[in-house]
């Protein structure tokens, strides 16, 4: 007998098209023998809505998908999703949501109250994971090496640019200024001078009030995906990214639309980095409470030094993004880690009284 599964995708983030691909990839992968799936949609204006059988949630022609606004609406309550009065049956929730209003604890929130099991981590390990500032200090009280830098609120950057950027110099340029709270690259800008910091603080605090300012590491970028299995959080073999070198770092066209970028793996490093990489994937993954699943991105500088760069606790989920073709090299493929997920969403609670 089947479980019925609801794969959850859009948002109101800036990453709605990015997890409705995800939600694409997900629905073709999943063991129709074990799972009945169905896709609800959320809408870029906040619509829960039902997304018929069909419906292209993949990049076609360059155009990113989206989330029907004239979709069948979906109700939402602790009793779990209806439709026109008819509850949908949903036994697990697979969230494939990235960023805000998803990926940062809300939606986990929804699903633990309505006591309803769902892939990925719970309330708090996602929204500490979704908050770079507050992730950071966590993973260096583990002892796993950060990048230098600053918070920069909307409110303080408005009436201390100056002093602000007095600070930002002493971290030596290039430097990094990104969201703090965003995804997908968007909103991240490299900066080589001071003349270019201001427009670019200005330009995360489109997409966050509280922006980060790091110092650029010059390192390859590794990345390790973590996977609950049986209980257990195991790493993957590592991977380095490879970025076509006109562009200037991982943004957001180099990740998803102009095919400017692979993945190496297994990475070309020692075999002793990369089992320390794979350590330190599973200790970030731990010492934030982290469930399910998750993508630990580092640095690998060339003195041979590793900096954790961020957790994201609901990757890119296609079958050509990075998280599953990690697994796919290590033995498992996608169908294969949709199941795990599934699985572990059902021994385990991620309430209070659970992890």
């Amino acid at each position: 007998m089947t479980q019925r599964v609801a794969i959850i995708c859009g948002g109101r983030s800036s990453e709605h098209e990015i997890s409705c691909t995800s939600a694409g990839g997900v629905l073709g992968a999943i063991d129709r023998t074990l799972y009945d799936p169905v896709v609800i949609g959320i809408t870029k204006k906040g619509k829960w809505v039902l997304v018929p059988e069909g419906y292209e949630l993949s990049i076609h022609n360059g155009v990113l998908p989206e989330v029907p606004e004239d979709g069948k609406p979906v109700s939402v309550s602790p009793e779990g999703f209806a439709v026109d009065g008819k509850s949908l049956g949903i036994e697990i929730v697979f969230p494939v949501l990235h960023g805000p209003y998803g990926e940062d604890g809300t939606i986990q929130g929804l699903l633990e109250i309505a006591d309803i099991p769902f892939v990925g981590s719970g309330v708090l390990a996602s929204a500490v994971a979704m908050d770079k500032s507050f992730a950071k200090p966590i993973f260096a009280a583990h002892g796993i090496k950060v990048a230098e830098g600053l918070v920069v609120r909307k409110s303080e950057w408005s009436s201390n640019k100056v002093s602000i950027s007095a600070q930002v110099a002493t971290l030596g340029f290039p430097v990094f200024v990104k969201p703090a709270r965003g995804g997908s690259s968007r909103g991240t800008t490299k900066v080589k001078s001071a003349d270019q910091l201001a427009a670019a603080v200005e330009e995360a605090h489109r997409f966050d009030p509280k922006a980060m300012i790091e110092n650029a590491v010059i390192g390859r970028e590794i990345e390790c995906a973590v996977l609950e299995i049986h209980g257990k959080p195991e790493a993957s073999i590592v991977g380095q990214i490879e970025i076509d070198p006109k562009f200037e770092f991982y943004d957001f066209e180099a990740k998803y639309l102009d095919g400017a970028t692979s993945i190496t793996l297994p990475a070309p490093i020692s075999e002793e980095i990369a089992a320390q990489i794979q350590s330190k994937a599973v200790e970030a993954f731990i010492s934030l409470g982290c469930s399910g699943l998750a993508r630990v991105d580092f640095f690998l500088t060339p003195n041979g030094e590793v900096i954790i760069n961020e957790l994201n606790t609901m990757p890119g989920f296609t079958a050509t993004s990075v998280f599953p073709k990690m697994w796919a090299a290590s033995g498992v493929n996608y169908s294969q880690v949709i199941t795990h997920l599934l699985v572990s969403a059902l021994t385990r609670n991620n309430g209070v009284l659970g992890n």
